[in-house]
């Protein structure tokens, strides 16, 4: 049951974010974050914590060859190892979430990976990208604004933040639902 379970939330997850590129409106609204943080807060399990790493690793090969092709510029190693490392860096804080977990924690665990998210990117971009001054002007720039032919890399923070409130609270929300019935069978 986890193993189907665990499957389908890669498929789903991975299927979005490669979705998400056809559609500018949706970019950087994905539930990768969302159940990285939520794994760790609800899931017992550990093993189950590797399946968005997997939906990252999975549509990134796809995103990857997407972006070369239309932009002739692939992502570099290094900036996929970034991406990786907030993911992983939801865990400890999903975890410290459970210990006292409530609407309140739970929106700021979100809030907290969501800029991790942004800020380690984005100077990410701003250290790689030749584009940008490596003075704090550039950095602010690729906090805000980015490079002009994208839209401004608020609007993707903003898809991001929109996106991991949401489904963070999707997924508690049947995490709670799922529990409350739990409880009322076993009382029954």
């Amino acid at each position: 049951m986890h193993l189907l379970f665990a499957l389908s939330v890669l498929v789903l997850a991975a299927g979005w974010r490669v979705l998400a590129v056809q559609i500018p409106a949706l970019a950087n609204f994905a539930p990768l974050m969302a159940l990285t943080f939520c794994g760790a807060v609800y899931l017992r399990d550990r093993r189950l914590w590797v399946v968005p790493f997997l939906a990252l690793v999975v549509s990134d090969v796809y995103l990857d060859s997407y972006y070369a092709a239309t932009f002739q510029e692939g992502w570099t190693w290094p900036s996929v190892a970034i991406r990786a490392a907030c993911f992983a860096c939801a865990l400890p804080l999903g975890r410290l979430v459970a210990q006292r977990k409530n609407m309140f924690t739970l929106a700021a665990g979100t809030l907290a990976g969501s800029l991790l998210f942004y800020v380690a990117t984005n100077t990410d971009a701003w250290f790689r990208d030749v584009y940008y001054a490596k003075t704090l002007a550039g950095w602010l720039q690729a906090l805000t604004f980015g490079r002009p032919e994208f839209p401004p890399t608020l609007f993707f923070f903003r898809n991001t933040l929109v996106s991991d409130l949401l489904f963070t609270g999707a997924f508690a929300a049947a995490m709670e639902l799922a529990r409350r019935k739990a409880t009322v069978a076993a009382r029954a």
